[in-house]
């Protein structure tokens, strides 16, 4: 039994070492792939674009950046995680609400970004 598991040891980690090395290496063509759908950048609202600092967004950076301004102002209700208190900046681009829920956050932004023709 010992030599048949050294083969298959040996044939294993060959295998294995060849596998690794083919997935580590990116195509060019991959990597210059343009972002589609939720990952591309669009023109987005004067309001939303003073928040982010940018003209132009992809919808899950706005959504980091949002998450990132809570987090750091410590906006979320202690008592109920899921709500958000917003502050003068998020009102701004919350149209006006006092209080938003975690999962209406996306719901909010989406109002920001141009539409896809």
């Amino acid at each position: 039994m010992a030599p048949s598991t050294r083969i298959f040891g040996e044939a294993c980690r060959v295998l294995m070492a060849a596998a690794k090395s083919s997935t580590s290496s990116t195509s060019p063509a991959t990597a210059a792939a343009p972002k589609k759908g939720i990952l591309k950048s669009v023109p987005v609202s004067p309001a939303l674009g003073k928040f982010l600092g940018a003209s132009e967004a992809s919808r899950t950076d706005a959504v980091k950046k949002v998450w990132e301004h809570i987090k750091a102002h410590n906006l979320q209700n202690p008592t109920n995680k899921k709500e958000i208190n917003c502050d003068e900046k998020l009102k701004a681009i919350f149209n006006g609400r006092d209080k938003v829920g975690f999962l209406e956050i996306a719901k909010l932004l989406s109002q920001h970004f141009q539409k896809a023709a």
